[in-house]
């Protein structure tokens, strides 16, 4: 990593000095669940670098201002993480199109989408495609008894064997494993 880049945890401090003028180290090393001596050793280190400016308003008050530096910094570091992150989205669509289309081609065309996500949003999204003829799918806030078709989890923390009468798909394991090519329709 060149001298003069940041590492993950400056850049979080970049942005809550953007967002909140006035702050104190006490306060930074609050929002950044640090001690309060590896605060004061980050924001030297951001003063040294060039990204902010410290200044001292009295002898308690002292205010730290992002440099222009500091704000280019900001903006190229929040525009890459925002297209890393579409690019997360669409290898997820991809992979929830891989666990449609298996069900899909096993008959299956009654689906439910259990949670209130951004990856039940997606989910919605997938199973909205053209593609999907006489696909039907509706939102849950509850698992249902003896659901007709299949149960898509889309909440983190579930206990899926709770429901031992239902056929579900637990998306977020689906997705973190990677495993799509194999994954595992739970029939109780």
């Amino acid at each position: 990593m060149p001298k003069d880049s940041l590492n993950e945890r400056e850049f979080e401090l970049i942005n809550i000095i953007g967002a909140e003028l006035g702050a104190n180290q006490r306060d930074l090393s609050k929002k950044l669940d640090i001690s309060l001596g590896m605060t004061n050793l980050l924001v030297r280190r951001l003063a040294a670098k060039g990204y902010i400016r410290i200044r001292q308003l009295n002898k308690k008050k002292t205010e730290y201002i992002l440099t222009p530096k500091g704000f280019t910094e900001k903006y190229h570091k929040s525009v890459h993480y925002t297209l890393k992150t579409i690019r997360s989205i669409g290898l997820i669509r991809e992979q929830l199109d891989i666990i449609i289309q298996r069900l899909y081609e096993q008959g299956e065309r009654i689906f439910y989408i259990f949670g209130n996500s951004d990856l039940a949003e997606l989910v919605e999204m997938s199973l909205r495609q053209q593609k999907w003829i006489g696909v039907k799918f509706s939102r849950v806030d509850h698992v249902i008894e003896h659901p007709e078709g299949i149960v898509f989890i889309c909440r983190e923390q579930l206990d899926t064997p709770q429901y031992p009468e239902i056929r579900c798909v637990d998306l977020i394991q689906e997705l973190a494993n990677q495993k799509n090519n194999e994954f595992e329709t739970i029939e109780r």
